[in-house]
């Protein structure tokens, strides 16, 4: 979609393209919500469609002769292309160039603790310029530079390859390291790593409420067997009286006669 950009004279600058009566010219070209060619139609004609659809007619080439118009839901419109944008934001590559300076006469430890740096910078999706400092007489042999930054290259190969090859640059020697994976692909690595962690607590607190429910049916149904076994009690207990009742009525009897 074209946006108009005036500037001068008092105009406004707006990046937002025109829509329903912002749009001055007599004729459109007008395009249908479901993208059907309609044709080149007064724009009061368009207008009254858009109305009668509920729609807007905006405007989407307004440098074409005559103007391309086309019916849509423009807030519904707006609203997707914040969502696309986002989206390609997201996904996008956002590299940066890490830089890590080493001295020529540098130490093992040292030189490990700056190639972890590297190591790391680079893991994260990120180019690394390595710049080696060439002091006084070190500057009339700057093959030792070259040498010290092709070893870190060898020893990081697993993480990055050589994207600018060793060059003198004035007193320093120079070198660009790039990331062997994209910064995206990280990106999306830890997303899914979240979303894997999420599942897996969603999960766990699911099966914590179903032990929790299946623990409150158990003590139900005990309680419930309980009070079955007590109201048996209590009803042979009944019947036991009646019986006793009725053997010492049929005693008396006998006894009478």
């Amino acid at each position: 979609m074209e946006f108009r950009l005036a500037v001068g004279n008092g105009v406004i600058i707006s990046a937002e393209p025109r829509i329903n009566e912002e749009i001055r010219v007599s004729q459109v070209r007008l395009i249908g919500p479901k993208g059907e060619q309609v044709g080149v139609i007064a724009t009061s004609v368009a207008l009254n469609l858009a109305r009668e659809a509920n729609l807007d007619l905006v405007e989407v080439a307004p440098n074409a002769k005559p103007p391309v118009a086309k019916l849509i839901d423009y807030g519904k419109f707006k609203y997707n292309e914040k969502i696309k944008a986002r989206e390609a934001r997201r996904n996008q590559s956002t590299a940066e160039i890490k830089e890590i300076r080493f001295r020529l006469k540098i130490d093992d430890h040292d030189f490990d603790v700056k190639k972890g740096h590297v190591e790391r910078f680079l893991s994260g999706g990120d180019k690394v310029k390595v710049t080696i400092m060439l002091r006084g007489r070190e500057q009339s042999r700057p093959i030792g530079g070259v040498e010290l930054l092709r070893r870190l290259a060898d020893e990081v190969s697993e993480l990055g390859t050589i994207e600018s090859q060793p060059r003198q640059d004035g007193r320093n020697i120079i070198m660009v390291l790039a990331p062997k994976g994209k910064k995206v692909h990280t990106q999306s690595e830890q997303r899914r790593r979240g979303a894997s962690a999420r599942a897996e607590r969603q999960a766990r607190q699911a099966a914590r409420l179903a032990a929790k429910k299946d623990a409150q049916n158990a003590a139900v149904e005990e309680a419930a067997a309980d009070l079955k076994a007590i109201a048996e009690s209590h009803a042979a207990e009944k019947t036991s009286a009646k019986k006793t009742t009725h053997h010492k009525e049929g005693s008396n009897a006998e006894d009478e006669k």
